[in-house]
C-alpha cells in the first residue's frame, strides 16, 4: 500500500480520484484501485484550492474573534465564501486584518489532516458550534433535501461517515484550528500561495431561509497563480464597467421604480427602441421559420396549474392567488364562492389549451406556437438582480408539438435556428449541454424506451451542430433530456441562453392527441423551446457583452449629425432627412454647446456614428464620419456616406472605428 504523496511528486498534483471518489493526497491506495492525479489548475483542483482557501479564512476569523460563531464555506464560481454569526457586521478594516491573518496562517504551512468521528464525538468536539450541530443532523441527505436552501451544505457533511479536519501546526505537531468537513484538502495550507483575495461582505440566511438567522458572508477567491489573480481582477474591473444595471441608467434604457416595486421594470424610450429592434427581428425570423405567433393572458384560474401541476411543483416560484368572481346578495352573504386566479409563472399550459382546441391529425405536424408572453415568479427579495433575475419578464417562448417520429429531425430544425438567429445578434462563441437520465429509475418517469430514443435524438442533434458537447447524466428533467446553449461574452463570461426540453409529460397531463397516418389516436411530444430566455436578460447580457455601444442596427440613436458651427446645421438637416426617409434614426444636435461638448455627449452616450460637417463638407456635397473610437474619415460624399449607413444596418455591423463601416 502506498499513499498519494509516493505516487505522486509533481507539485502541481494537490488530490487525487479513487475509484472515481477525489481524496486527499494522504489517502493509501493498493494496487487494486484505480487513481488518477487532480491537478491545481483543474476544475476539481481550483475547487479544492478554494474550499481549503476558506478554511483558512474560518480560522483567521476565529483568531481575531473567538466568539463567531461557524457557519459553511464552500468552493463557489471563481472563489469561495465562509458564513459566519458575529455580533457585529464586518467592515472593510477587518477584512484588511483578515487577509494578513490569512497571510500569516497560510505561510505557516499547517497540514489539513481528515479524521473520520462519529456523530457523538462531533457534537461534543463542536459542542461551542450550534451550526455545526445542527448540520450533523443532516448526514445522510448530503446537505440537501426540503427546508434546505443551500446545496452547498454538503461540503460539511455528506452521507457516509463524518470528518473533521484539523489544522495541524507543522512545527509542534498541535492542532491549530479544527472543522467539520468532507473534504478533500491541499496537503497544507503553504499551497494557497499568493493568488488570493479576500472581496467583500454580504448578508446571507442561514441554509437560505428568511426563516432563519442572518449571518455574515465574506467572500473570497483563490487562483493558482498571482498572474491568474490579477487577471480575474481584470475581468471583475471590466465587468464593473459593463453593469447593466450601471449602464442602463447612464444610458436611459430603464429603471425600476420603487412606485410599482422591487423586480418589476419599465423601459424608457431608448430600451424601448432597442427592445422593439430585438422583437421584431426575431418575430420576422420565426415567421419564416414556421411558426405561428399567439396571444394568451397574464392571469388563469388555479385548474390550469393544478392540471399542469405547476401548483404542486412551483407553488413557492407563483404569486399568491387573487380571489375573484365571489358574488354576495344585498345583505352582504355569499351566494357564490369566488376562485383563486393566479398569475401565470409559465405560458405552456395555455399554449397547451390552443393545441388542445380541436382535433389534431399528424398533418398538422409538427405545430410550432410562438408569444412574446409576461411571465410572473415571486422571487425572494434578495435574489433580484437588474434585468438579469426580476418578477415579471418576457419569455420569447415557443411550443413545438411533434410526432416522435419528427423529433430529431425538428429539433436539428430548432438548433439551428437559435444558433442563426443569436449569431444575428453578433454571438459567435457557443457549446452545448446534453442533461440525460442517470441510473436512478426512481427519479424519472417514461419508458426506457423513451429516455433512449430522446436522448439519442438530442445527441445525434448536438454533434451534428460541430459545437463543443458536455454530457451531464442526472440533470434531465424528470419528464424528459434538454439541451442547454451557452455562449461567451467579449470578456469571456459564459451565459446560458436557449434551451430545448423534450416533454411528454404535459402532453399526458393534458390528454393530448393527434391522428396518426394509421387513424388512431397518439400522444404528441412537446418540445419547449426558450431562444433568449427571457428579453429582460437577454437584454442586459447583451448591454453588458457591447458595453452599451450596439451594432448600428440595434442603437437607439444610430446617427447625430454635428455642425461644426450653426450656419451649417440646415445643410445637415437635409443630410439627416435623407437617412430618415429611409427609416434611420437619426437627428441634428442642435443645442447651444460648442462643437467638441456635442461630440463628447454623443460619444458618451454610445452612438455609433457622428456625422460633422463645415464649410468644406457643404460646398463639396461632404461630411465627415466620426467613430467611437475618437477617429475620423473626413470629405465623403452625402450619396456614399447614406450607402454606407444603409448598409452597417443591414448587415447588423458593429461599427466602433473607421475600418468597421468601410
Amino acid at each position: 500500500m502506498v499513499d498519494g504523496f509516493e505516487l505522486f511528486t509533481d507539485r502541481s498534483v494537490v488530490a487525487m480520484r479513487v475509484n472515481g471518489e477525489l481524496k486527499d493526497l494522504a489517502t493509501t491506495v493498493t494496487d487494486a484501485d484505480q487513481v488518477e492525479p487532480v491537478t491545481i489548475d483543474s476544475p476539481d483542483g481550483l475547487s479544492i484550492l478554494r474550499h481549503s482557501a476558506a478554511h483558512v479564512l474560518a480560522q483567521a476569523v476565529q483568531s481575531v474573534n473567538p466568539e463567531a460563531k461557524l457557519g459553511i464555506g464552500p468552493p463557489v464560481t471563481d472563489g469561495f465564501y465562509y458564513d459566519f454569526d458575529v455580533a457585529e457586521a464586518f467592515s472593510t478594516e477587518d477584512l484588511k486584518a483578515l487577509e494578513k491573518e490569512m497571510g500569516r496562517i497560510i505561510r505557516s504551512g499547517q497540514r489539513f489532516v481528515r479524521r473520520v468521528v462519529t456523530d457523538d464525538e462531533a457534537r461534543a468536539e463542536l459542542a461551542n458550534e450550534p451550526y455545526k450541530l445542527e448540520l450533523i443532523g443532516l448526514k445522510g441527505s448530503g446537505g440537501h433535501g426540503k427546508g434546505s436552501g443551500d446545496d452547498h451544505e454538503s461540503v460539511e457533511v455528506g452521507a457516509g461517515e463524518l470528518t473533521i479536519y484539523d489544522n495541524v501546526d507543522p512545527k509542534s505537531g498541535e492542532v491549530a484550528w479544527k472543522d467539520l468537513c468532507r473534504g478533500p484538502h491541499l496537503p497544507n495550507t503553504r499551497m494557497i500561495g499568493n493568488g488570493w483575495a479576500l472581496q467583500r461582505v454580504a448578508g446571507a440566511y442561514w441554509r437560505g431561509s428568511e426563516k432563519n438567522p442572518q449571518l455574515q458572508r465574506i467572500y473570497g477567491t483563490a487562483w493558482p497563480t498571482k498572474d491568474e489573480l490579477r487577471a480575474y481582477q481584470h475581468r471583475l474591473e471590466e465587468a464593473a464597467k459593463r453593469d447593466h444595471r450601471k449602464l442602463g441608467k447612464d444610458l436611459d434604457l430603464f429603471s425600476f421604480p420603487d412606485e410599482i416595486g422591487s423586480g418589476l421594470s419599465v423601459w424608457h424610450p431608448k430600451g424601448g427602441v432597442i427592445r422593439g429592434e430585438m422583437e421584431q427581428h426575431a418575430r420576422r425570423r420565426h415567421i419564416e421559420g414556421g411558426y405561428t405567433y399567439v396571444y394568451t393572458p397574464h392571469i388563469s384560474k388555479e385548474d390550469l396549474f393544478l392540471t399542469s401541476n405547476h401548483l404542486v411543483t412551483y407553488k413557492d416560484g407563483m404569486f399568491p392567488p387573487i380571489v375573484m368572481d365571489e358574488e354576495r346578495d344585498a345583505d352582504g352573504n355569499i351566494t357564490k364562492q369566488g376562485q383563486d386566479y393566479y398569475l401565470k409563472p409559465m405560458n405552456c399550459p395555455m399554449h397547451i389549451l390552443i393545441y388542445k382546441e380541436r382535433g389534431r391529425s399528424y398533418r398538422d405536424l409538427p405545430m410550432r406556437l410562438a408569444e412574446n408572453g409576461t411571465v410572473y415568479r415571486n422571487e425572494l427579495s434578495g435574489a433580484l438582480h437588474g434585468l438579469t433575475r426580476v418578477r415579471g419578464f418576457t419569455q420569447d417562448d415557443s411550443h413545438l408539438f411533434v410526432t416522435p417520429e419528427q423529433l430529431e429531425a425538428e429539433t436539428t430544425r430548432v438548433l439551428e435556428f437559435v444558433v442563426s438567429m443569436l449569431r444575428d445578434f453578433g454571438l459567435e462563441d457557443f457549446e452545448l449541454e446534453l442533461s440525460m437520465r442517470d441510473d436512478e429509475k426512481s427519479k424519472w418517469i417514461g419508458s426506457d424506451e423513451f429516455w433512449e430514443y430522446s436522448t439519442n435524438a438530442l445527441r445525434n442533434v448536438a454533434l451534428a451542430s460541430g459545437l463543443k458537447l458536455t454530457e451531464v447524466p442526472g440533470e434531465a428533467a424528470f419528464y424528459g433530456p434538454k439541451i442547454d446553449l451557452k455562449t461567451r461574452d467579449a470578456i469571456g463570461r459564459t451565459w446560458q441562453l436557449s434551451t430545448v426540453q423534450v416533454d411528454p409529460n404535459l402532453p399526458e397531463r393534458f390528454g393530448l392527441e393527434y391522428t396518426g397516418s394509421d387513424g388512431e389516436k397518439h400522444r404528441p411530444i412537446m418540445i419547449h423551446r426558450a431562444l433568449f430566455g427571457s428579453i429582460e436578460r437577454f437584454f442586459a447580457i447583451l448591454l453588458e457583452h457591447y458595453a452599451g455601444a450596439f451594432p448600428v442596427w440595434l442603437a437607439p440613436v444610430q446617427v447625430v449629425g454635428i455642425p461644426v458651427a450653426e450656419q451649417f446645421s440646415e445643410y445637415l438637416d437635409e443630410i439627416i432627412a435623407k437617412l430618415r426617409s429611409h427609416g434611420v434614426r437619426a437627428e441634428v444636435d442642435h443645442s447651444d454647446d460648442r462643437m467638441q461638448k456635442k461630440i463628447r455627449t454623443h460619444t458618451t452616450q454610445k452612438v455609433p456614428l457622428q456625422l460633422i460637417a463645415g464649410e468644406q463638407d457643404r460646398s463639396g456635397g461632404t461630411v465627415s464620419f466620426r467613430f467611437r473610437d475618437g477617429t475620423q474619415t473626413n470629405g465623403v460624399p452625402v450619396d456614399d456616406a447614406v450607402a454606407l449607413i444603409l448598409g452597417a444596418i443591414a448587415d447588423r455591423t458593429l461599427v466602433n472605428t473607421a475600418e468597421d463601416l468601410a
